[in-house]
């Protein structure tokens, strides 16, 4: 793939997000792992990183709750995350949707702009 094909969507410490405008999948660098996901499957795996119970990591002193595993068998991302590292990536990817409903939002209003 080449630069000009992906457009960044969102960037924070831990990780980027790109659109390709080749292959209309959204990549995800985080934590040093690139997974490529279609829209829905991005969608999907974002519910999932937010059905993780984080007031319970933080209250329950049990070390089961130091980590937890988040997984996109579809995507081959599999990885056992810090309450930190879920947080940072909650916002990769809330950024990442943000990104994608804003461009969304200015095609519908201002349809295809050409730059002259």
């Amino acid at each position: 793939m080449s630069e000009n094909q992906l457009n960044e969507l969102y960037k924070n410490q831990k990780g980027i997000t790109w659109q390709c405008d080749l292959t209309d999948r959204i990549y995800i660098k985080f934590n040093d792992t690139l997974t490529g996901f279609k829209v829905s499957d991005f969608l999907t795996f974002r519910r999932k990183v937010h059905s993780v119970d984080i007031h319970e990591m933080i209250f329950n002193l049990s070390d089961d709750y130091d980590f937890e595993l988040i997984q996109s068998p579809k995507n081959n991302f599999s990885s056992q995350l810090t309450l930190c590292e879920i947080i940072q990536l909650r916002d990769l990817l809330d950024g990442t949707k943000f990104s994608l409903d804003l461009n969304s939002m200015l095609y519908e209003v201002l349809g295809t702009v050409e730059l002259v």
